[in-house]
């Protein structure tokens, strides 16, 4: 994809959605930290209704310390991985709490040195609550890169590399959530929906059909 088609290819999903954000519901940087952690091989519909209820009694590390292990369990326990993800978000508002003064770090070397942050989660929160503009590599992105021929690579890091050097500068700040939700609602899977997807004559994947099934799907 040359340096015309990636600027059409981003117009056309700026122009169907000029203001795109997360799906996850959240109203700070801490809460929004905790939804990400929670998120992890889980949809952003499940950790809703939990944080929903969560962060109605305790939405500030030192809130969500108190409330121990055992209290933020039944809010998330209808979330894979519970346990795993209820002691990393433990042991993450007791570093916020000891090293940062209860506030989420703007740098991503703080953020990947919390229980349960990698790049990703860190990427995320980088760019959605502080506004860095920066690419947050996940399955939907990995695959709506790879089809499209936008930035194909054969790890996530490889990927977000050359996303990071081929998006237009103009759309770096918003492309992160273009793509996943294009790959999540569009460019699916196993049924991607290429009669409705607006940047379909962008696309380069040799398998797309009209009938929105595709062989060897990425």
């Amino acid at each position: 994809m040359n340096l015309e088609q990636r600027i059409a290819f981003f117009e056309q999903l700026k122009t169907n959605n000029p203001k795109p954000t997360t799906e996850l519901e959240y109203s700070s940087p801490f809460e929004l930290l905790t939804a990400v952690l929670l998120s992890a091989q889980a949809t952003d519909v499940s950790v809703n209704k939990g944080t929903r209820q969560l962060f109605a009694v305790a939405n500030t590390p030192k809130a969500i310390l108190e409330l121990g292990e055992e209290g933020v369990r039944p809010y998330i326990q209808h979330i894979g991985l519970y346990r795993t993800k209820g002691k990393h978000l433990q042991e993450t508002c007791r570093i916020l709490l000891e090293r940062h003064g209860g506030e989420v770090p703007r740098n991503r070397s703080d953020l990947e040195a919390l229980p349960g942050v990698g790049r990703k989660t860190a990427n995320v929160i980088l760019n959605t609550a502080f506004g860095e503009p920066i690419i947050a590599v996940d399955t939907h992105i990995f695959r709506v890169s790879n089809r499209t021929g936008l930035a194909p690579g054969k790890n996530v890091l490889e990927v977000e590399s050359k996303l990071m050097k081929r998006i237009p500068k103009d759309y770096l700040m918003d492309a992160h959530h273009w793509l996943i939700l294009h790959g999540r609602y569009v460019c699916k899977a196993r049924n991607p929906d290429c009669a409705q997807c607006i940047v379909e004559p962008l696309c380069s994947y040799r398998y797309k059909t009209n009938q929105g099934k595709i062989r060897g799907a990425v």
